[in-house]
C-alpha cells in the first residue's frame, strides 16, 4: 500500500514453517517485539515503502501510478538503488517493514526482488527480521515464482484479487481469471506463505448486494488472514470514469454504497475478522498489517521509486510521478524529490484525527496529551456527547472508538471535530 492510497507482515511464531530465505538468511522470521500477548502491534520503528511503478496493462479505475512498458524495469531498478544510496546519510530510525506496492511488483522476477531487498540492507537501517510484503497480481504468478520469492525473503502477499466473478474482473479491466487467483493461493500456501491478504472491489456497476456476498463467500473459501475490501471510486482521468462522466456509466448511490459497507462490515465480523481500520480486516489482532499500520499511526516511513511519498516527524515530501523523470535526476546525481510540505499543528492534529477515526482503536486522549501537549478533552469535550448520542462514538476503555456507523461516517466526524480546533482560544 502506498501511503496515502486508500487501497493498507506479521510476527511469526516458533511454530511458523520456516522458509529457506537464501543468501545468508537476509530476513528471519520475527520471534518477538512487533505484538504485544494481546496480538496488538507495538513497533514505533520506520517502514520501508518502494514504489513498483509498472503493471500488465493500466485496470480501467485505477488512477494510482504506473506505467504498462516494462521496458524501463532494468534503468528503474539501477535509479532506484541510487535513490536508496542518496537515503543512506539520513536520520532514518530503523526500519522493521519493507513493503513492495505498485503498480504490480510482482513482475519483477524473484531475482530482481531479492537484490532491491539486498541493496535496501546494505544502504538502509532495515531490520535483520524485517517484515517484508509483496503486492502481486495473480495473473503473474506461477507455483515456482511463489516458491522463489519466498526464498528471497518475502513474508507476505497481497494478491489484487478484486473479484473471484470472471464477469466483474473484465469488466475492472484485470488481466486474471478467477481460477488464476485460487490458483494463487494454493500455490501461495505450499510455497510456505501464512500470510496472505486479499484486496476486494465493491459498490460496481449493475452488482447487487447478493452478487457482492457470493463473492465475499468465494474469497473466504480461500481463508485469507487478511482482506481489504474497497468501494470502487472512478476518477475522472481513467476509462471507467469518463464513462460515467459521459453518463454510459452510473455510479452505485450513496446510500446503496453505505448499506454495501455495512453489510460487508457486519459479515466479515460474523465470520471472526476483525474490522480494524475502514478498509481493512484481520482474522485477530496480530494479523493486521504492519507496514501498513505505520501510515494510520503516523509512524516515520520512506518512500522511494516514482510517486511515492515518505513522512518524519512534521515533514511530508514525495517524488516525481514520472519513471522517465525519475531515472533522468538520479541518473544526474539529483534528487528525484518534487515537492514538500511541513505540517502545522493545527495540520498535524486534523491529520490524527482523520487517521485515528478510520481505525477501530479509534482517539487515545493520552497519546494526543503526548504529542501535541494539549489536554483532548478540554479541545474536543463539547463535540463527543453528540457523536455519541448519533451512534458514532463510544468511550472505551479510556478512549474514543468508532461504532461500525461511525466507521462509514469517519471522515465526517473528524471534520466536525477538527473544527474545534478554528474556534478554539
Amino acid at each position: 500500500m502506498e501511503p496515502g492510497r486508500d487501497k493498507k507482515l506479521l510476527g511469526g511464531s516458533d511454530e511458523s514453517p520456516q522458509p529457506p530465505f537464501g543468501k545468508g538468511g537476509r530476513f528471519s522470521l520475527c520471534k518477538g517485539g512487533l505484538f504485544s500477548e494481546r496480538g496488538e502491534f507495538l513497533s514505533q520503528n520506520a517502514g520501508l515503502y518502494i514504489h513498483v511503478p509498472f503493471c500488465p496493462r493500466k485496470c480501467g479505475y485505477c488512477d494510482f501510478y504506473s506505467v504498462a512498458d516494462t521496458r524501463a524495469i532494468p534503468v528503474y531498478l539501477r535509479a532506484l538503488e541510487a535513490e536508496m544510496d542518496r537515503a543512506a546519510g539520513l536520520p532514518w530510525p530503523g526500519m522493521d517493514t519493507v513493503y513492495l506496492g505498485g503498480g504490480t511488483p510482482s513482475l519483477l522476477t524473484p531475482r530482481r526482488v531479492g537484490r532491491v531487498l539486498d541493496h535496501a540492507v546494505a544502504r538502509l537501517p532495515v531490520a535483520g527480521d524485517a517484515h517484508v510484503t509483496l503486492e502481486a497480481n495473480p495473473g503473474t504468478l506461477t507455483r515456482a515464482s511463489l516458491a522463489a520469492y519466498r526464498a528471497e525473503g518475502v513474508r507476505r502477499l497481497n494478491l489484487g484479487v478484486q473479484s473471484l466473478d470472471d464477469s466483474t474482473l473484465a469488466f475492472l479491466g484485470r488481466v486474471h481469471t478467477a481460477r488464476q487467483a485460487r490458483l494463487a493461493v494454493a500455490h501461495a500456501r505450499s510455497a510456505g506463505f501464512d500470510e496472505i491478504g486479499l484486496d476486494l472491489i465493491y459498490g460496481i456497476p449493475g452488482r447487487s448486494l447478493a452478487d457482492w456476498r457470493r463473492d465475499l463467500e468465494s474469497a473466504l473459501t480461500l481463508a485469507p488472514e487478511h482482506l481489504s475490501c474497497y468501494i470502487l471510486s472512478l476518477p475522472p482521468e481513467t476509462p471507467l470514469g469518463r464513462r460515467a462522466a459521459s453518463g454510459f456509466l452510473t455510479p452505485v448511490p450513496e446510500d446503496e454504497a453505505a448499506r454495501l459497507f455495512l453489510f460487508t462490515s457486519a459479515f466479515l465480523e460474523a465470520q471472526g475478522y476483525v474490522h480494524y481500520e475502514v478498509s481493512n480486516f484481520s482474522r485477530g489482532l496480530s494479523h493486521e498489517s504492519p507496514h501498513n499500520v505505520k501510515y494510520w499511526n503516523r509512524t516515520p516511513y520512506l518512500g522511494l521509486g516514482p510517486s511515492a511519498h515518505s513522512f518524519l516527524g512534521n515533514s511530508r515530501w514525495w517524488n516525481v510521478r514520472s519513471v522517465e523523470g525519475y531515472v533522468e535526476r538520479l541518473g544526474q546525481g539529483e534528487s528525484p524529490e518534487e515537492g514538500r510540505e511541513e505540517l502545522t499543528w493545527d495540520q498535524a492534529v486534523t491529520e490524527w484525527l482523520f487517521l485515528g477515526l478510520r481505525r477501530k482503536m479509534g482517539l487515545d486522549p493520552t497519546e494526543f496529551a503526548r504529542l501535541f501537549g494539549r489536554d483532548f478533552a478540554g479541545l474536543f469535550g463539547a463535540l463527543l456527547p453528540a457523536l455519541a448520542r448519533e451512534g458514532l462514538l463510544k468511550e472505551e476503555e479510556g478512549g474514543f472508538r468508532p461504532t461500525r456507523r461511525g466507521l462509514l461516517k469517519a471522515d465526517g466526524m473528524a471534520r466536525r471535530l477538527a473544527g474545534a480546533l478554528e474556534s478554539r482560544t
